[in-house]
């Protein structure tokens, strides 16, 4: 399949919307299971003696549904070449079962590579809410994507 969105589709102060994604109760158990076991992300009772007060999603977790949403609302259709890192990390709320995150990107930043005439660079702040509005994660990073031509 070939790219629709290279970097010339990434403008100052443009927004993209993501998501949206329910958070399951299975999904938080696996994920913790695998990449983050400590207890308030694998058990009820622990999550309720924690300050989450019940259980909850590890940050991490947030992160990585955060980037499948990304990647499902506009990275699998672009020319991304891949980014150097993600600046900037915050997660401001806890994430809980039945959760439904979404978000939205903003591009804070675009250039054309100096070193590479193919490749564009593009800064964005992605803030993923939860269904009340509220801010669980925030991020900011680069991303590199080819250019048209």
């Amino acid at each position: 399949m070939e790219a629709t969105i290279h970097w010339e589709d990434f403008e100052l102060g443009q927004t993209r919307p993501y998501g949206p994604m329910k958070v399951t109760r299975e999904a938080i158990i696996d994920f913790a299971r695998q990449w983050d076991p400590q207890p308030f992300h694998l058990d009820d009772a622990a999550a309720e003696a924690s300050l989450f007060g019940r259980l909850a999603a590890s940050g991490w977790h947030t992160c990585a549904m955060t980037m499948r949403m990304l990647c499902d609302a506009y990275l699998l259709n672009s020319a991304s070449l891949g980014s150097p890192g993600v600046e900037n990390l915050r997660w401001l709320q806890p994430v809980y079962v039945d959760d439904v995150l979404s978000g939205t990107l903003a591009v804070l930043e675009s250039r054309a590579s100096e070193s590479r005439p193919g490749m564009g660079l593009v800064r964005s702040r992605w803030t993923t809410v939860n269904q009340h509005a509220q801010a669980v994660l925030t991020m900011e990073g680069w991303g590199m994507f080819r250019r048209r031509g």
